[in-house]
């Protein structure tokens, strides 16, 4: 019923206290966060490494589960020690080396209101391996659309929890981002600057600094930017934390977006439909081709997640420890 022809070497997935068959149907159609998309949920990968399968940056993901739960007043029914567990339980009954992950809460079966007064919090964990998010793009490098709408803005959630229902905007742009050519979407925020992509952080590079935004730029500051971050100024690059215009990303040397299922990838070319009536035109990103400092930043983050770097062994939570 439930092929995994888009999911591979995807098994079984876990859920409630048990591991089912991939294509084994468990959830009813009246399931609330179906209806409504109350739900949160994870991106999180493992990457082989001499030492087996490893979970990149785990407990700062399952402690984001946590905050996310709390922004839409869920009460787990496992703790992170628990849930930690069963993701490395769920990698190994897959048997896989590199993998991304899911860990998803949400209201289940219950009531159809609006308010789910009598629907329990449930949680599953899926997992099976995923290559390069936007395919061949992410080496060659990513056409984007600006999109007219602007992104949900700080004021109004929380951006710093991931909300499955909020992410309707994310796939209502990255629809229009494909009619238009494009890879994916940019939103802009109400204030008219670059926020952020449809599930991913943005970076772009003038001489040998890294700029990206923060989170009252209505992005929500990803675990893969973070880490980025800490990587660039410890590879003696400058980062700047600040707002990023419409006009600083068209000038920009370089640019690429960062985040846990697109790794990084860079931005080469960017087609401005953030005016409605405007003349749609693609314009190349400095070269229009992928730039040195993203290449060497890649370079060393792959390094990092193979566990190829000992002073990032920090962030490795390693399976079959």
């Amino acid at each position: 019923m439930f092929p995994n022809t888009n999911f591979p070497k995807a098994k079984k997935f876990w859920y409630m206290g048990r591991f089912y068959d991939w294509n084994e149907p468990v959830f009813h159609p009246a399931t609330h966060s179906m209806h409504y998309g109350t739900c949160v949920f994870e991106g999180i990968r493992a990457y082989a490494t001499d030492k087996g399968a490893a979970v990149f940056r785990l407990p700062e993901h399952v402690d984001r589960f946590f905050f996310s739960a709390s922004a839409i007043k869920m009460t787990p029914p496992y703790s992170k020690e628990e849930i930690t567990r069963v993701i490395k339980d769920t990698i190994r009954e897959n048997e896989l080396d590199a993998c991304y992950i899911r860990p998803l809460l949400f209201y289940s079966y219950g009531n159809l209101g609006l308010i789910p007064r009598v629907c329990p919090v449930e949680l599953s964990i899926t997992a099976w391996e995923w290559k390069a998010y936007l395919g061949e793009t992410a080496s060659r490098g990513a056409h984007v659309y600006i999109v007219p709408w602007r992104r949900v803005h700080h004021t109004q959630f929380h951006m710093g929890a991931k909300l499955g229902g909020l992410y309707i905007q994310s796939t209502i742009s990255g629809l229009e981002a494909k009619e238009h050519g494009a890879d994916e979407a940019v939103f802009l925020n109400l204030e008219g600057r670059v926020a952020e992509g449809g599930g991913e952080n943005i970076f772009i590079v003038k001489g040998n600094t890294f700029i990206t935004n923060s989170g009252v730029e209505s992005i929500l500051e990803g675990i893969t930017r973070t880490s980025l971050i800490e990587v660039a100024r410890d590879l003696g690059h400058r980062v700047e934390v600040r707002p990023i215009t419409k006009e600083d990303l068209f000038v920009c040397d370089e640019a690429f977006f960062s985040g846990t299922a697109v790794e990084i990838t860079p931005i080469v070319k960017v087609t401005d439909g953030s005016i409605p009536g405007q003349k749609l035109e693609a314009v190349p990103l400095g070269a229009g081709t992928p730039g040195p400092l993203t290449l060497a930043l890649t370079k060393a983050y792959r390094e990092v997640v193979a566990g190829k770097n000992p002073k990032y062994e920090k962030w490795l939570t390693y399976v079959n420890e």
